[in-house]
């Protein structure tokens, strides 16, 4: 079903060009909070979108197509939402670029864009697939651009284990921060010429909201941001609530090893610069990368080192699938114990009757 369009602020010039706004990040960063704003300030989230739950009471703002597409593909590339594997980006990467799925991706914003011409997309596995959305941004004539939320590492891991009871612990959740915004980074820095990203930090954004979102929308050239009405701001400001950061942690409660532990908070300061007036340059590029390859090396000297590990689990997991009892065999039916040769005398009118009866046939 399309959803019934929603204007551009009539100050807005007509003819505003196709934007697409990918709030990227890891979950439980502030994505949700950022794109639920910009959609109150007239961008568009594509419908149906993802309901609200008691993890997230005010919404995900997240097309819900969105969200099960990148489901199916991840299950395909065998890789998890959270997932601390730095080839996992390969896997990903290995599907995105499938022509077909890119003319899928394609027609399905340009359908959107029917409805309005400025789109926000988000979903915490939007980061596996920017350059899947990057093209089909592209082929549809928008211009892709890109909001990445930055929270303290900490904080994403205790809302991550309040709010999804994640099992695999705090270092693996750690690391998979470290993996995912790392690599976000990197996959969107092409944009940085062209002024087409911004990092976003969550306690900018609940502190003043306004300030922050403006400073995206000039920075982005995003009409609906920067066009907004009195009314639009209320609708805001009623939507922020000053207890979203419910969870208050640092990364000494994580009790992380110690390599970790420095990459963690490394990592999240030179992310923090990027945030800054001024502060996405080549120097801090140049940083990135060289943690992205130490994060590299630390994950494989731990996989190496931890390989009777996965063996182990491998064989109990396949011990415990051949200790599981087998079903019981299902009973025959009364007809099953007829013979064949008297059931073949029986008139197809007699035996259809006799399966309505016995409700097998509608």
């Amino acid at each position: 079903m399309t959803a019934a369009p929603r204007a551009i602020d009539e100050m807005n010039p007509d003819g505003v060009p196709r934007k697409t706004l990918f709030v990227a990040g890891a979950g439980r960063s502030g994505t949700s909070t950022l794109a639920g704003i910009t959609s109150k300030l007239g961008m568009h989230v594509p419908e149906p979108e993802v309901p609200a739950d008691a993890s997230n009471p005010r919404g995900f703002s997240e097309p819900q197509w969105v969200v099960d597409l990148h489901d199916r593909l991840l299950r395909e590339a065998g890789v998890q939402v959270s997932d601390s594997r730095p080839s996992a980006w390969f896997e990903t990467g290995r599907i995105a670029t499938r022509e077909p799925l890119r003319i899928r991706v394609s027609d399905w914003l340009e359908g959107h864009f029917e409805v309005h011409p400025e789109l926000v997309i988000k979903d915490p596995r939007l980061s596996w697939f920017l350059g899947l959305w990057r093209v089909a941004a592209i082929r549809t004539g928008a211009t892709p651009v890109y909001a990445t939320m930055l929270r303290p590492p900490a904080e994403v891991v205790g809302s991550k284990q309040k709010y999804y009871a994640n099992k695999l612990g705090s270092a693996h959740l750690a690391a998979s921060w470290v993996n995912m915004l790392l690599h976000t980074e990197r996959a969107t820095r092409e944009s940085v010429a062209d002024g087409g990203r911004v990092f976003v930090r969550y306690e900018d954004l609940l502190d003043d909201w306004v300030k922050t979102v403006m400073h995206v929308g000039h920075a982005l050239d995003i009409q609906s941001l920067i066009h907004t009405r009195s009314d639009q701001i209320r609708a805001v400001h009623r939507f922020i609530d000053p207890t979203l950061r419910r969870v208050n942690q640092s990364l000494d409660d994580l009790a992380l090893p110690t390599r970790l532990h420095e990459l963690v908070a490394e990592t999240w300061g030179e992310l923090n610069k990027l945030a800054d007036e001024g502060g996405d340059t080549p120097e801090a590029h140049t940083a990135l990368d060289q943690l992205r390859e130490a994060y590299t090396e630390l994950y494989e000297e731990a996989e190496a080192i931890s390989r009777s590990s996965a063996v182990a689990a491998r064989v109990k997991a396949l011990n415990e699938a051949a200790r599981a009892p087998e079903p019981a065999p299902e009973k025959p039916s009364l007809a099953d114990r007829v013979p064949h040769d008297v059931r073949a005398k029986i008139p197809p009118s007699v035996r259809r009757a006799a399966r309505k009866a016995l409700g097998r046939e509608r």
